[in-house]
């Protein structure tokens, strides 16, 4: 293995390591570590991948490091960039879960939040405030990006929530690709037809329609494991989930706790607020619910269960990336497709501020909370000091106080 890419994985473990705050702050992160001090990629490139990350399905943010590993490495180097970027929150999840099915009566997780929440919102200040600054450079950006806000603000109703969001980043997209068209777009899209193997595609959706038909026979054969029945359970849900994070939270909670029962609210809610102290991806809480889901089957039955959530709610957005990362460099030279990055880009920074100020709600603003967001937004806008030191000093004081 090359210098550079041992230096990259050292990177990616300490990202994984330091990247609290959510996918709201994942992105500012990548732009500091992986472009300006290390430029494994240029801003514009991140950018475009980002924006990529948002219209497909999935972990958004695990999807963006998974395509920089591919960029630097190759296929099995994504993967590698994948594991080292998922497991330890994903282990912790799962000690966690461990943890709540033995000593549930005893943990008591306010008191530990205290100083987090309102640091982790720091977090995802600092992070509107540097996506907006590269993103929003002319009114219709600015434009969309309110459209996106208000809207994530206003509509609330379950019913229409887990749509809102595809269908904002896709309004986005459609909007801003219809600017500066090019005359010679249509014969380069002709030529990426062409040139697109066709066996890779008839490969990747016979892989779809494979787990779709295995999700609709483990549905209806009660004497499969339930392992095996969580596995369905999340991949199906990891294909169907736009818009990362935020919209994951309210199909778990629909799907296991009020449907299917295999967690309480209170057990729900207490692994999301830990998730909010762990960092790395969001959907690492899936590793909690899988724990949690079989805690009558002992510390052995909870590893398999978290083993089985976890890797079927980020294997439909892997196969993603994975597909179309390789030919992604000539797609994007297709002038429609490249201006609808910009929208979809403009949507997101909407879509971090409503995060803001929907989490803030539950915080309470108060003296002392808006204090610490406040402290946290200029320690990482104004100093250089690591974003794991800010946020292992509020855990210490956490404790403390």
């Amino acid at each position: 293995m090359t210098p550079k890419k041992n230096l990259f994985l050292r990177d990616v473990l300490k990202y994984t390591l330091t990247a609290f705050g959510g996918p709201q702050v994942h992105m500012a992160l990548m732009l500091r570590e992986f472009v300006q001090k290390r430029n494994y990629l240029t801003e514009e490139e991140l950018l475009e991948l980002n924006a990529l990350c948002q219209v497909l399905p999935g972990p958004a943010s695990t999807q963006t490091i998974t395509a920089i590993g591919y960029k630097i490495g190759g296929l099995w180097f994504a993967i590698l960039t994948f594991l080292i970027w998922l497991l330890p929150s994903a282990i912790l999840m799962a000690l966690a879960a461990i943890l709540f099915a033995t000593y549930s009566s005893k943990i008591e997780v306010p008191k530990l939040l205290k100083i987090i929440e309102p640091m982790a919102l720091g977090f995802v200040a600092y992070a509107g405030y540097i996506f907006a600054r590269k993103v929003l450079n002319n009114k219709l950006t600015i434009l969309l990006a309110v459209v996106s806000l208000t809207c994530s603000l206003l509509l609330k109703n379950p019913h229409v929530f887990p749509f809102m969001f595809p269908g904002l980043i896709f309004f986005g997209g459609y909007i801003t690709s219809k600017t500066n068209k090019n005359l010679e777009e249509r014969d380069l899209g002709e030529k990426l037809v062409i040139n697109v193997n066709k066996k890779k595609v008839a490969y990747f959706f016979g892989i779809l329609i494979f787990f779709a038909l295995l999700g609709a026979l483990i549905n209806r054969t009660s004497f499969f494991s339930l392992p095996v029945r969580l596995f369905e359970n999340f991949y199906r849900n990891g294909a169907l989930i736009f818009g990362g994070g935020q919209v994951l939270i309210p199909y778990m909670y629909t799907e296991f706790v009020e449907l299917k029962k295999y967690l309480t609210t209170q057990e729900f809610l207490s692994g999301y607020a830990l998730q909010q102290v762990i960092p790395g991806p969001v959907f690492s809480f899936s590793s909690f619910l899988g724990g949690m889901a079989m805690k009558n089957g002992g510390i052995g039955g909870q590893l398999l269960g978290s083993l089985a959530a976890v890797l079927g709610i980020n294997l439909p957005g892997l196969i993603l990336i994975l597909f179309i990362v390789p030919f992604w460099n000539d797609l994007k030279k297709i002038t429609r497709i490249k201006n609808s990055l910009v929208g979809v880009n403009a949507v997101s920074v909407g879509f971090v501020v409503a995060a803001f100020f929907l989490l803030l709600k539950p915080i309470g603003i108060n003296y002392f909370s808006i204090g610490i967001i406040v402290v946290t937004f200029c320690l990482l806008r104004f100093t250089k000091i690591p974003a794991a030191i800010i946020m292992f000093s509020g855990l210490i004081l956490s404790f403390l106080i």
